[in-house]
Parts: C-alpha cells; structure tokens; sequence
C-alpha cells in the first residue's frame, strides 16, 4: 500500500495491453480524461461500467468552524465531484484486500 498510481503509469499499461507507441497511448489516456472532465463540466454523470459513477452535486451553503480557532464559519455553496464504486469494483477491492 501506499503506492500512486499516476498517468504515465496508466500510459505504459496501455502500452504494454495495447501495443501501440507510447506517445499514441498517452494522448489517448489524456483525451479519455479530457472527456470524463468535459462531461462533469456539463454537469453530466459518468459511468463506466464495472468500475462506477463519477457525478456533480451542488452542496449548499451551510455554517461550518475554523479548526484552528472554532470559530464559526460560512461554508459557500458549491459544487463537488462525487464517486460511487460499482458492485463489481467493491467485491474485487474486498476480495483483493483480504488476501
């Protein structure tokens, strides 16, 4: 545990899954999640089947505390990006965890 799993990272597994160059399969990782953020940007969900849902929600304003002071605060209202793992994500994780 403990290791990142980074963009290069996923460009090399294209590379060695795919077999095309490693520039090839870099702009194709990159235009992936430049459509996956477009999407969100749109205020689209994104499902990726076996893996799960990416989708904005729109919190709203809400008083919240300073930790260092505790001194009550204002939170703005804004929007954040959630993820929701699917089933197949969660027992695979589960499975490969408890090992």
């Amino acid at each position: 545990m403990g290791e990142t799993l980074t963009r290069a990272d996923l460009c090399e597994a294209v590379h060695e899954e795919v077999g095309l160059s490693r520039q090839d399969c870099a702009g194709l990782v990159e235009r992936t999640l430049e459509l996956v953020i477009s999407a969100l940007e749109d205020g689209q969900q994104v499902k990726l089947s076996g893996f799960g849902v990416f989708q904005v929600r729109a919190k709203r304003a809400r008083m919240g505390r300073n930790p260092k002071t505790g001194e009550p605060a204002a939170i703005e209202p804004r929007r954040v990006i959630s993820f929701r793992a699917s089933q197949v994500m969660k027992a695979s994780v589960d499975s490969a965890l408890s090992k």
